[in-house]
């Protein structure tokens, strides 16, 4: 890389870690636009605004020409709509839910050591040749278990380069690569997905009250995307930043001891046999024709099964990571099983919090029809200037890698932008899975430049074992090619996806 054009790139990312520093917390942003929402809500009742479009009759269930009007919250209504309403758009909140159930799953494989032991032996094993694609794979896998990755994998993708005589920032680069470059991709369903599709089902509901977006929504998209992330990621790893890098001598001796001891390795045999005895019992309930999970005609689109994901992801990671405590002495009775199951719910404090304030302002904001105002003038300007779907997503894309610079959680991201996009793009034709995809790959790839995202600084302090000068600067220098790669290929790899018309998941529409 041209050193003149990577000091300027990272003169560019320290003015905005500069200015980004000073913006205020997440909940102080939602506290801030409802606020907005509520004055400009009275104000466009004052003007008389509403738009006429062809929508849902949430009635009737049929489409017909609709009028919608602004609602004000600033009338005796709206004023006791804000007060009364508290605690049910809170609880009620479609993401709450699913997020807190799977967590419970998700803690208990974390804590016991279960995740931990399975990356480690995983990318240990792999073959030299092999040890890039493999970190760069198990770093987007990883963020099935949300964290995991960030505070295991980045570390633990150093430690296997310099064990296979690499350089271990090369190591660091690849695996968090894997894990923030790659956030939404994945083989299976992550805990990211519920929390995602349920915001977007929010957000759909301004136009249509039946609509819903369910996790697996944008699962066929991922699991493809999976193979391009690790094809970029180590394509990159091993042509340009590794060279780059060059020889790397320790200041001090490093302990390269990366395995794992017999007791976890037996813990890990019972553990994923224990995974197979549940995907097998899984699969009694839902492959035979009559089976209980299966919806009606036999469906699976619209069945049980569908509605129990999130339930079934809880026991896939509840399961092996409650037998692998067993087994290395971790677990010894029920109580520590529950005490597992507590700690992954203390690490969602600060998420349930954000929530409580993102619920009332995506609450607020669909009371006072503001997103079907915004979303019918705003497609009706798309329109006038005749952009087609492709082109209307890739500007989601650009404009969600911009936000996500200075608000890195992307729940707090896509609770803002789901209300005004997703109707928006209804109103033209695109569906809300498709919108929510194009948001997924917009917010993933700067994540790895964005010195706000919160487990940034943690890299950083990774980087600073390998030498004490390595700082933000050096962080983003090594990320910034993986940032543009990454946004340029997966953004025309969806472009064609998406011109092909190929499902995003399973039973899902390209068009509204």
């Amino acid at each position: 890389m041209n050193k003149t054009n990577t000091s300027k790139s990272i003169r560019i990312l320290n003015f905005v870690e500069e200015k980004g520093n000073k913006l205020p917390h997440p909940v102080t942003i939602f506290m801030m636009f409802t606020f907005i929402v509520i004055i400009l809500s009275h104000i466009l009742y004052l003007i008389g605004t509403s738009v006429t479009f062809e929508g849902v009759n949430n009635e009737t269930l049929e489409t017909e020409m609709l009028t919608v009007g602004a609602v004000s919250l600033l009338t005796s209504d709206g004023i006791a709509y804000m007060f009364s309403s508290i605690v049910s758009n809170f609880t009620s909140f479609v993401a709450l839910g699913p997020v807190l159930v799977a967590m419970l799953g998700v803690g208990v494989a974390e804590k016991s050591g279960y995740i931990n032991a399975l990356m480690t032996n995983t990318v240990t094993k792999a073959p030299k040749k092999f040890v890039t694609p493999i970190v760069v794979l198990m770093g987007v896998l990883s963020n099935v278990a949300a964290s995991v990755g960030y505070v295991v994998l980045v570390p633990l993708g150093a430690i296997i380069f310099l064990g296979f005589k690499r350089h271990p920032l090369a190591g660091l680069s690849a695996a968090f690569a894997g894990v923030a470059g790659g956030y939404s991709a994945n083989l299976v369903i992550g805990t990211n997905d519920p929390l995602l599709s349920g915001i977007s089902t929010e957000a759909a509901r301004i136009l249509d009250a039946g609509y819903v977006v369910n996790p697996t929504d944008n699962w066929f998209f991922m699991f493809a995307s999976t193979f391009l992330i690790v094809i970029i990621g180590t394509i990159i790893t091993d042509k340009l930043i590794e060279p780059k890098l060059g020889k790397y001598v320790p200041s001090e001796p490093i302990d390269n001891e990366n395995g794992i001891s017999s007791v976890e390795k037996k813990g890990l045999v019972w553990a994923n046999i224990s995974i197979l005895i549940t995907v097998i019992a899984i699969a009694f309930l839902v492959i035979p024709e009559n089976a209980p999970l299966r919806g009606e005609g036999g469906s699976l689109i619209e069945s049980p099964f569908m509605s129990s994901i999130i339930f079934l992801m809880m026991l896939i990671f509840l399961v092996p990571g409650t037998v692998y405590g067993i087994v290395t002495k971790k677990i010894k009775n029920d109580k520590d099983v529950a005490n597992l199951m507590s700690y992954s719910l203390e690490t969602m404090t600060g998420f349930i919090v954000l929530i409580f304030f993102a619920a009332q302002f995506v609450a607020f904001f669909n009371y006072t029809n503001l997103g079907t105002i915004i979303a019918v003038k705003g497609a009706n300007v798309l329109e006038a200037i005749q952009l087609d779907g492709a082109l209307l997503l890739v500007a989601l894309i650009l404009i969600t890698t911009i936000i996500n610079l200075f608000i890195a959680a992307d729940s707090a991201k896509w609770a803002i932008m789901a209300p005004v996009f997703v109707p928006m793009f209804m109103q033209m034709g695109i569906s809300p899975e498709v919108t929510q995809v194009a948001y997924r790959v917009g917010d993933a790839s700067t994540n790895i430049i964005s010195p706000l995202m919160p487990f940034f600084p943690l890299v950083v302090a990774f980087a600073q074992r390998y030498g004490k000068k390595n700082g933000v600067g050096t962080v983003i220098s090594l990320m910034l090619p993986y940032s543009i790669v990454i946004l340029v290929c997966w953004t025309i790899f969806f472009v064609i996806w998406y011109l092909l018309g190929i499902p995003v998941g399973p039973g899902t529409s390209l068009t509204y």
